[in-house]
């Protein structure tokens, strides 16, 4: 569609001139700009439906030259004596089709975004386990996939491929103790993996939204509604009735999954009461990456204090192991156990925390269910009771989180 242009004059001593309703289209837009008025004597005798507006120009103190009137804005309401331009744009026939189109990529995007979330979560799961059967030293195996994830935050800053924050050394301070809590929460994990089945470890830590209840409650002073404690309910009655029918029951991997729980509540708390009132905060993925980076940092040290050198070809060699299928499979790990956290934090930019929540229970499902088939774990139907239980808490919670209390009126 072509744009129409019209050009309209006006004179203090005629009214403002409109075009006429016939010529406005309702599906146009339009646009004024001023045009400065030329001096030049000749542009002007050449416009014969011009109308040279009165006192516009006013006597120099010489009467060869005339010098134009700047005109300053009047306190009173005046016609105005300047040329409009008025043109009138197209507006697209395909905008509201443009606007679904970019609805549905965004929703594309976020679909993959999910499936790509559960994928590496699985394999971390499969590639983890595989790893920590034959080679029985977590802390080591821990330390290798943070090692993986500093390298690759390194490349991913050094290429541009994302921004490399400027971080203040107060800010570093805040971040060290959730770095503390993260490296506490993931060794736990892996130590609960090295114990017992891969399936029994997701259902005990099902139970997360109980212990951030908890130290929400007793350091944040944020009181649950009656609608989060009635869900918390199905959430632990399940983790019982599973644990009690398990047949790869491990204390140890018992009580390393429950401290998991408890370290990675913690680390939510810990940003909202440590980073809350910080004025320059920092986006999700950078705060992870600096969290990994410090994570290797502070359990590299303890891991040759604890458990030495041993990841080395000739100590693998002599304990008997495939050297190159520890390798791969402990790089396959470490490389989704970052992608997988890397994604989540991606998603959590893109939804609210409450559709993230559904989406990390709905994850658990799929790597329970994943890892028994996969491992060919047996499972009796009272043990899967209590985990379906566990899990339908832990929807049930993530769904009444949002009903907030009524606010008491004086």
């Amino acid at each position: 569609m072509q744009s129409v242009a019209f050009t309209v004059s006006s004179s203090p001593s005629l009214l403002p001139l409109k075009p006429p309703r016939s010529l406005v289209n309702t599906s146009f837009t339009a646009r004024f700009d001023p045009i400065c008025a030329s001096s030049r004597r000749q542009d002007l005798d050449n416009s014969s439906n011009i109308v040279f507006p009165r006192r516009s120009w006013s006597l120099a103190s010489s009467s060869s030259q005339l010098r134009p009137w700047n005109p300053l804005p009047p306190l009173v309401s005046k016609p105005k004596t300047e040329l409009f331009e008025v043109r009138a744009t197209a507006v697209p026939e395909n905008a509201g089709e443009a606007e679904k189109s970019s609805s549905l990529t965004k929703t594309l995007e976020l679909g993959l975004l999910f499936g790509l979330w559960f994928l590496f979560n699985i394999y971390f799961n499969i590639y983890n386990k595989q790893v920590l059967k034959v080679y029985p030293y977590p802390v080591t195996v821990t330390v290798v996939q943070f090692a993986v994830g500093t390298l690759l935050v390194i490349l991913m800053w050094t290429f541009n491929l994302y921004k490399r924050p400027k971080v203040s050394g107060a800010q570093l301070a805040a971040i060290v103790p959730l770095a503390v809590v993260h490296t506490l929460g993931n060794l736990f994990t892996n130590m609960s993996l090295g114990k017992v089945a891969v399936s029994f470890t997701h259902t005990i830590k099902a139970m997360e939204p109980f212990f951030s209840v908890v130290l929400s409650a007793m350091f944040l002073g944020e009181l649950p509604t009656i609608w989060v404690v009635g869900s918390l309910l199905p959430i632990v009655g399940g983790v019982a009735l599973a644990s009690a029918t398990e047949v790869s029951f491990n204390w140890a991997g018992f009580w390393s999954a429950m401290a998991s729980n408890l370290t990675n509540q913690s680390r939510n708390v810990l940003s909202k009461k440590v980073m809350v009132n910080k004025e320059e905060s920092v986006d999700n993925i950078t705060l992870f990456s600096i969290i990994t980076i410090m994570s290797f940092i502070l359990l590299a040290p303890v891991s040759l204090f604890m458990e030495g050198v041993k990841f080395t070809p000739a100590y693998l060699q002599s304990a008997g192991l495939n050297v190159k299928e520890v390798y791969i499979r402990s790089l396959f790990a470490a490389l989704c156990f970052h992608a997988y956290q890397q994604v989540s934090y991606m998603i959590l930019q893109r939804v609210s925390p409450v559709t993230h929540s559904v989406g990390n229970c709905v994850k658990r499902v799929v790597v329970i269910v994943s890892s028994v088939i996969f491992f060919q774990t047996p499972v009796s139907p009272i043990n899967s009771l209590g985990t379906g239980i566990a899990l339908a808490g832990v929807f049930l919670y993530s769904r009444v989180k949002r009903i907030k209390p009524k606010s008491k009126t004086a």
